[in-house]
């Protein structure tokens, strides 16, 4: 079970937003190239729209928690649609 001290640690929220456009393979089959503007490097693809945005959500999840595994800064830019609150949020895309 959690600690108190676990559950009054505070909580930040980051919201990253993302790009999913049309790409195609080498072979000519569609794709879809999607990448994070405020993560340099953060990119994936996927065979569908919704494939590639699934896998952009993890990319951006994965690279966040390296982040923080290296004690490195989150970047916050929101001209590259990256946000951060100084509290717990939920986001939802419609």
């Amino acid at each position: 079970m959690d600690t108190k001290a676990e559950w009054s640690a505070p909580v930040k929220s980051y919201v990253f937003q993302v790009v999913v456009e049309d790409d195609a393979m080498e072979t000519g089959e569609k794709a879809y190239h999607a990448y994070c503007p405020a993560l340099k490097g953060c990119h994936t693809w996927g065979r569908t729209y919704d494939e590639a945005l699934a896998n952009v959500r993890e990319a951006v999840e994965l690279y966040v928690e390296d982040l923080r595994e290296s004690g490195s800064r989150i970047p916050v830019d929101p001209e590259l649609g990256g946000l951060e609150w100084p509290t717990p949020a939920v986001a939802v895309n419609l």
